[in-house]
């Protein structure tokens, strides 16, 4: 059974989620995962396979980034944030947590969406011992799937800031698109290029002087957990290139990409968003169950794979 959590961002702010915990023992202690969730999705929708992935020996970590779900507390108008403060203060202050309230625990880390983009951005992700994503890209427009692209870039990159600015936030709930959004989390989709780095914290820099994006791009390559990332063929965000472009930047990663069409499980569709879904169990949630229990990539894969060693020859696979 889930729990209530709070957790502190690495800047102070307060965030809530939920915790499953198992019986801990010191001599033989057993992974702990945490679920980063996509792009303005309350960390409920993945409780069921989160009670999953606890069912087979992991303690499981999901929570919302702030302004969403159990981290909204007030009107979002006032509230100040970007894609970054998701990564750098949320991430960061929830592998801060695990390291305080599971200690000595392997972490694991499951990404939807943004929530495989957020994890370079955090400054203690080289504590992470293996990751998978699914559908993990963060949003430039000319890799939406064509069949898509206009639609989606009317919506995401017309629709979505011109509703932020008037409103100072996306009432995107009432228009059923997903959880109201923070008017700088949706800018940064809204304007993102080939380049992350090209797009956030424009005219920020460091103590040193240096511009900050440009130093947080830097630190994916400080990440050595191995990646199995999914992509799903009818998928419009998680495209080859989307999903290609976000794995550059973790050089330091063993890297692998694995596409899957709905037709290998006998499916007419699975998208971007239901993987998640509990009727995919034993279809699909054991692909990564095995990689976080092994780090292995399916031997007798569902789709093609693609395989990237780390560019770093230093990079330790597998150790966190």
């Amino acid at each position: 059974m889930a729990e209530p959590i709070d957790i502190r961002a690495a800047d102070g702010y307060a965030l809530g989620g939920f915790a499953w915990r198992r019986p801990c023992d010191p001599r033989r202690p057993h992974p702990v995962a945490v679920i980063n969730a996509a792009t303005s999705v309350r960390c409920r929708y993945y409780a069921r396979f989160a009670d999953w992935l606890h069912s087979h020996g992991w303690d499981v970590v999901t929570y919302d980034y702030r302004g969403i779900g159990e981290s909204r507390h007030r009107g979002l108008r006032r509230l100040q944030a970007d894609w970054i403060d998701w990564g750098q203060h949320d991430f960061e202050g929830v592998l801060q947590y695990l390291a305080w309230r599971f200690p000595g625990q392997p972490i694991d880390v499951v990404g939807h969406s943004a929530g495989g983009f957020v994890i370079g951005l955090a400054a203690s992700a080289h504590r992470v011992r293996r990751i998978f994503t699914m559908g993990a890209q963060y949003a430039y427009w000319r890799d939406y799937a064509p069949a898509a692209r206009r639609a989606m870039f009317l919506r995401w990159h017309v629709a979505m800031p011109l509703l932020a600015r008037v409103l100072g936030y996306v009432p995107a709930k009432r228009l059923g698109w997903m959880e109201d959004t923070p008017k700088g989390v949706a800018l940064d989709w809204a304007r993102m290029g080939p380049r992350f780095e090209g797009t956030v914290r424009r005219g920020r820099e460091t103590l040193e002087g240096e511009p900050e994006a440009e130093m947080l791009a830097r630190r994916f390559g400080q990440v050595r957990a191995p990646i199995l990332a999914l992509g799903i063929e009818d998928d419009p965000f998680g495209t080859v290139p989307a999903l290609d472009r976000l794995l550059d930047y973790y050089t330091g990663s063993e890297r692998h990409h694995l596409r899957l069409a709905p037709a290998a499980i006998e499916q007419a569709e699975i998208g971007h968003f239901a993987f998640f879904h509990e009727r995919f169990r034993e279809a699909l949630w054991p692909l990564a169950l095995d990689w976080l229990r092994t780090g292995e990539p399916p031997t007798r894969p569902l789709g093609a794979l693609k395989h990237r060693p780390a560019d770093d020859p230093r990079a330790a696979r597998g150790t966190a």
